[in-house]
Parts: C-alpha cells; sequence; structure tokens
C-alpha cells in the first residue's frame, strides 16, 4: 500500500487531508456539548424557581452568563459542522452547493449572534 503514484503525489492528487481537522472539531464540539448541557441540566434543577427573576438573576452571575454563552456557541459550531458534511455530501450541483452552506453559515452565525446577544441582555441588565 502507497501513497499513489509517483505522479500524482507530484501534482498533489489525492487527499484533500481537511477531513481529519473536520472530524476531530466535531468531536470536540459534541464533548463541549455534553459537558455544558449536563452543567445546564444540573443548574436548572438546582434553580428550584423557573420565574423570570430568577432566571436573570441566575444568569447574572459570571460563571453562569460565561458557560451560557459557551454552550451557545458550541451548539451552533457543531449543528454547522454537521450539515455541512450533509450539504456536502448529498447535494452534488456546484452553485446549489454554494448557496445551501451560505444559507446554513448565514443560519448559524445568525442564530449563534442572537443567542449571545439575549444571554448578553439578560446577563448586562435584564428587567427582573
Amino acid at each position: 500500500m502507497g501513497n499513489g503514484t509517483s505522479i500524482g503525489r507530484v501534482r498533489g492528487l489525492g487527499a484533500a487531508h481537511h477531513g481529519p481537522h473536520h472530524w476531530l472539531v466535531q468531536r470536540f464540539t459534541a464533548i463541549g456539548n455534553v459537558v455544558l448541557m449536563s452543567w445546564l441540566l444540573v443548574s436548572l434543577i438546582m434553580l428550584g424557581d423557573y420565574g423570570y427573576g430568577n432566571v436573570v438573576k441566575w444568569l447574572s452571575q459570571p460563571l453562569s452568563a460565561t458557560a451560557m454563552i459557551l454552550l451557545v456557541l458550541s451548539l451552533f459550531w457543531h449543528a454547522r459542522l454537521g450539515l455541512q458534511v450533509l450539504i456536502e455530501d448529498y447535494i452534488h450541483d456546484a452553485g446549489s452547493k454554494f448557496a445551501a452552506i451560505s444559507a446554513l453559515n448565514l443560519a448559524t452565525i445568525g442564530g449563534g449572534a442572537f443567542g449571545i446577544f439575549s444571554v448578553a441582555t439578560l446577563a448586562f441588565g435584564g428587567n427582573a
């Protein structure tokens, strides 16, 4: 088993070597999601009262706000990575693939920004 033909190695043909990085980042975000979702569930169980004022008070704490923002980032990044793989595997037309990945990027960046803005609004002065 070799690394392809000699001319193929010279021309740079073959594996693009981007797959392992994408796979690894997706696994890291999955681990981050498990850890942060566990934190969220435990925090919500310990919160007890789920009234608006109590949740704002909880999110006003620096640790809670930071962890929630990290959760939003990790969830949207993980979703983007997974959906990008689906688009690349099942959409074969170059123009449609470009449009779908562009729409995906806009949706995930927009959703993540909205989530971070919402957490920051509550953390830095939500009306309790």
